[in-house]
């Protein structure tokens, strides 16, 4: 009776195991073979480049004329409200950084109110 060792069953199992994943790994085709695969995943990266480059320059100019267009209607403010958007904005900022307003200011709102 022959003396098996462990270590060559071992070796030989995962042989069997990665034997056939070695040589379908070598069949897929993907290498330097002449059927045309990389000459037409070269033609659709560019159709698909070309058709990115449409798209992106399509929402560019949407987004530059609706940029334009904010800008006219901005410059479209008269001096009165001008003003009250500065003076708006006053009022934001004090209220930001937790001021009151001048104590005259509260009792007048007070009477008044």
């Amino acid at each position: 009776m022959k003396k098996f060792n462990i270590r060559r069953l071992f070796m030989l199992s995962v042989a069997f195991v990665l034997l056939p994943l070695f040589m379908m790994a070598q069949t897929e085709g993907g290498g330097t073979n002449n059927s045309g695969g990389a000459e037409t995943k070269g033609v659709d990266a560019r159709i698909e480049r070309q058709k990115a480059k449409r798209d992106w320059k399509k929402n560019r100019k949407q987004e530059m004329s609706d940029a334009k267009a904010k800008k006219e209607y901005n410059k479209k403010n008269t001096k009165k409200t001008r003003k009250r958007m500065k003076k708006n904005e006053k009022k934001a900022k004090k209220n930001n950084e937790h001021r009151r307003d001048f104590f005259l200011v509260r009792w007048w709102r007070k009477i008044t109110h």
